[in-house]
């Protein structure tokens, strides 16, 4: 263990030792790890740290490990340590999320120290229901209505980790003529959106934690937080989540069920709801294609690149 990040540690846990007790999972393209560590005489038990290198990766899944890439990475990590310090506790029950205690920067490392949700939220679903997936549903809706309106200072300032303008190598070797020529239109279409929030940008089920009891679940993973609209974070988790066939069968009833969530939550704040939610309404297609784009580009092989998106590409590109 690094000597400067352990005496930190225990100094910011106000613990006597700690004790790294188990690797969680390794951060893409071999930029650090999260790791689970045991404290002694301490307020809590354990703790999880984020170790980030960084390092330009040597590696990468998908052999994207560019210099654009690497600044893209770094740029994420730092937005991410922001969020925790800056932003994280104004999230409610709601939509929670790990509970920031520390964060430090040595020479070419980096560390996040949060929460273990493990005690609150110990359950991670490679797979899930409808009922299930309406439990994300609302986490997104209220961390979208705490957020409402609100400028993404320190953030990105357009979030999601398919950013086109973060994306310009991806956008290069797509090869749908018509998809490339209108993508920055689609693009325009989201981000000039009169009703903006700060949306989690990497909304997957593996960033879902859910509880005992399945009722609730926490997120994490905060690197591509920013400003945008809320449909980026639903369309690109509905279509992780289904296949084409149920995203077509249950899309109604999920949008229906997520917006009843956000007016609830939206309750108490001075927003024109019916206006927004025509609004979002419309987006989500724009959404869906806004994504499909990046997988034209990354990956044109990708499952996720199903006959529901395409639909959506093709009935937003005959709208622009």
């Amino acid at each position: 263990m690094n000597i400067v990040f352990e005496k930190y540690l225990l100094d910011v846990c106000e613990a006597s030792s700690c004790k790294e007790i188990e690797v969680i999972q390794t951060l893409w393209s071999g930029y650090g790890k999260i790791s689970r560590f045991q404290l002694e005489d301490a307020k809590c038990d354990t703790v999880v740290v984020k170790s980030i290198s960084l390092e330009k990766a040597s590696e990468h899944p998908r052999a994207w490990n560019t210099d654009k890439g690497h600044e893209r990475k770094l740029r994420s990590y730092e937005v991410e340590t922001i969020w925790y310090e800056s932003w994280s506790s104004k999230s409610g029950p709601d939509s929670y999320m790990p509970q920031f205690i520390g964060a430090l920067k040595e020479g070419e490392m980096q560390w996040i120290v949060m929460e273990d949700l493990n005690e609150k939220y110990p359950l991670r679903k490679n797979q899930i229901d409808l009922k299930e997936i309406k439990v994300c549903l609302r986490w997104l809706a209220n961390f979208h209505a705490t957020f409402m309106n609100d400028s993404p200072d320190g953030l990105w300032e357009i979030g999601t980790y398919w950013h086109l303008a973060t994306r310009s190598e991806e956008f290069e070797k797509i090869e749908d003529a018509e998809v490339k020529a209108k993508a920055h239109l689609i693009d325009e279409k989201l981000n000039k959106c009169t009703f903006k929030t700060i949306v989690h940008g990497d909304a997957k089920l593996a960033n879902f934690c859910f509880s005992g009891e399945g009722s609730k679940v926490a997120a994490v993973d905060f690197q591509y937080v920013g400003g945008g609209c809320g449909m980026k974070d639903v369309a690109y988790f509905l279509g992780g989540c289904l296949s084409g066939e149920d995203c077509s069968l249950h899309e109604k009833d999920l949008l229906d069920f997520y917006f009843d969530a956000l007016s609830h939550a939206l309750e108490e704040r001075d927003v024109d709801f019916k206006a927004l939610e025509k609004e979002w309404r419309e987006m989500y297609s724009f959404a869906c294609a806004d994504f499909t784009r990046f997988l034209l580009g990354w990956m044109p092989s990708h499952q996720k690149i199903n006959e529901y998106q395409m639909k959506a590409v093709r009935e937003v590109l005959a709208l622009i």
